[in-house]
């Protein structure tokens, strides 16, 4: 299955450069191509992106993806998924941030405290 994370990250991509390769875009994801081949082929089966074959200059086959209104419309609901997702994920580190400085103040209170003065 395709998480939102890879999903939302590979329809922006290929919105703003339809012309990226695989290898490419596995470079930028961070992700093996194999994985992005795999991701590619279940957009577009799910109608989501459309591949057309060109020639580029080096006078090779490559592909230029394209989104669909679906593949459009999917990346508009992922985006605000992904959005809900990472201010969350913000909310609980900001959390975590807070709790260490008031944990390492009672600390460093503790020590002035034990010093003789």
């Amino acid at each position: 299955m395709l998480s939102d994370e890879y999903r939302y990250k590979i329809l922006k991509r290929l919105e703003t450069e339809p012309e990226i390769s695989q290898r490419e875009l596995a470079k930028e994801l961070g992700v093996s191509l194999g994985k992005v081949n795999y991701c590619l082929k279940a957009l577009i089966a799910k109608g989501w992106v459309k591949a057309n074959n060109f020639r580029n200059n080096q006078n090779k086959k490559a592909y230029i993806y394209l989104l669909t209104p679906r593949g459009v419309e999917e990346k508009s609901r992922v985006t605000v998924q992904f959005l809900k997702f990472k201010v969350a994920e913000y909310e609980a580190l900001k959390s975590e941030v807070e709790n260490l400085q008031r944990e390492a103040a009672q600390i460093q209170a503790s020590k002035s405290e034990r010093l003789p003065g």
